[in-house]
């Protein structure tokens, strides 16, 4: 009866039913780089500590950047009878450099080479998503430079509020994926540290450096204590954490974007490419990839549940249990990193309509706060009583059926004197750059705010 490489201990057979539960090469394949550079390391350090010969660790050295060869040219595929993605590779180094493959496993546990093979992969993706989250701001910004003064309704309760301009709003969102920036980023810096060294829990015998093989893979530093370490997932939760919040960003977007190709609004024209038709009504354009965005965060949202529930009741240390952390990460990566690509693409390419969003300002009495700022500043009414009298003076545009904008200082004067002086500040340029204050949308605050995004981005860069 054949042996498994890592089954000294059972004698019987391994139920089929065990083996297909068990088997995880058909997803954690994936790490096959990060596994091969992390045995690579181990393997040195092995040789510097005098734990294996020279001549071993260049069998080893020299047969892993075979067996690395071997996969990414299809020689070796990853679809045999292995358990997973390690023992592939361990099998398949042997069988190329006989016994010294064997001494590679020496000091090290499947639970800490897993750790440092998952570890070295969501570290990869922080820093790639955070990458591709620049991309995308910065075609944010290119909209903002070309629309900081195109007047667009801002909402709230998706009721017209107060005149912005278009470019205010992109700023709106690019802020929003910036703190996705900055989250990808800090987490890719605090864990950043090697579990290599750690073992199945307690560490090793074995006179291992750390330290050597932390800077040789790129890590920081060793982590502290090697029984967190080996049953540690907080980096694979901060990364579907991060990549849930920023889907849900990118659906808050989707779902306007979706609102403003519509007929009833008119604000922007996605490109042909980035739509499709219906299969029934010839004249219809669907948003399709608005619409695909809005749904995949739902299952962003359903891997950082699923891995939450794993982990919630786990004693220490490893448990198979953890099995599971990987696909629910490998799938919202590459939903993150396909979204973030195909979202850029869509805003390069999506014309605005700068006349259906000024036309759009003409409706909902956009302006009306300015004339009860005023009654404020320059009449001194209490707030609450200036509210009220410019509320009559909406009931009254309402009854001529006309937006408050458009009211003459007569129309003003039948319902207080006083409003008639008021009149051009009702105009919604003006009562879009009336809004000064720090942050603001008047287009000299919008400008201000692109230039100070512009400088961020530039300093991420550098």
């Amino acid at each position: 009866m054949s042996k498994k490489i890592a089954s000294a201990r059972i004698s019987a057979e391994s139920s089929a039913l065990l083996k297909e539960l068990n088997d995880s090469l058909p997803f954690d394949k994936a790490l096959y780089r990060e596994d091969i550079r992390g045995s690579r390391a181990h393997a040195r350090m092995l040789m510097k500590q005098g734990i294996i010969s020279p001549e071993d660790f260049e069998a080893i050295d020299r047969g892993l950047a075979r067996v690395l060869e071997e996969i990414e040219s299809g020689a070796f595929t990853l679809d045999g009878g292995d358990e997973d993605i390690h023992m592939a590779i361990e099998r398949r180094l042997t069988e190329i450099v006989g016994d010294a493959g064997k001494r590679l496993h020496t000091a090290r546990s499947r639970n800490d080479q897993v750790a440092v093979d998952f570890r070295l992969y969501v570290l990869r993706h922080d820093r790639q998503i955070a990458s591709l989250l620049l991309d995308l701001i910065e075609s944010f910004l290119a909209v903002a430079r070309e629309h900081s003064e195109t007047l667009l309704p801002g909402m709230t309760h998706l009721q017209h509020a107060q005149p912005i301009n278009l470019g205010y709003h992109m700023l709106a969102y690019a802020s929003m994926f910036r703190r996705d920036y900055e989250r990808f980023v800090s987490s890719a810096e605090r864990n950043n540290l090697s579990p290599l060294g750690c073992a199945a829990l307690a560490g090793t015998p074995h006179p291992v450096d750390r330290r050597s093989t932390a800077e040789e893979l790129g890590f920081d530093e060793p982590t502290l204590n090697c029984l967190d370490t080996v049953s540690d997932r907080d980096f694979a939760l901060e990364i579907l954490f991060n990549i849930a919040t920023m889907m849900m960003h990118i659906s808050r977007l989707s779902e306007e974007l979706i609102l403003w190709s519509t007929s009833e609004f008119g604000f922007v024209r996605l490109s042909d490419k980035h739509a499709t038709g219906s299969s029934i009504m010839p004249q219809k354009k669907n948003p399709d990839i608005p619409e695909l965005l809005r749904g995949k965060t739902g299952r962003a949202y359903g891997n950082l549940m699923s891995l939450l529930t794993v982990m919630k009741g786990l004693p220490l240390a490893y448990n198979k249990d953890t099995q599971e952390d990987k696909e629910g990460v490998f799938d919202s990566v590459r939903t993150a990193e396909l979204s973030l690509r195909v979202l850029r693409e869509m805003i390069d390419e999506m014309e605005v309509n700068a006349e259906a969003m000024e036309r759009a300002c003409s409706r909902g009495h956009l302006s009306a706060t300015d004339l009860a700022d005023w009654l404020v500043r320059e009449q001194g009414l209490p707030f609450r009583d200036a509210y009220h009298l410019v509320g009559n003076a909406v009931n009254y545009a309402e009854e001529l059926d006309k937006d408050i904008s458009e009211l003459s200082a007569e129309e003003l004067s039948v319902v207080d004197e006083r409003l008639g002086e008021a009149c051009e500040l009702l105009d919604n340029r003006l009562s879009m750059n009336a809004r000064r204050s720090e942050g603001g949308t008047a287009t000299e605050r919008t400008r201000e705010q692109i230039v100070k995004m512009e400088e961020w981005v530039e300093a991420q860069r550098s």
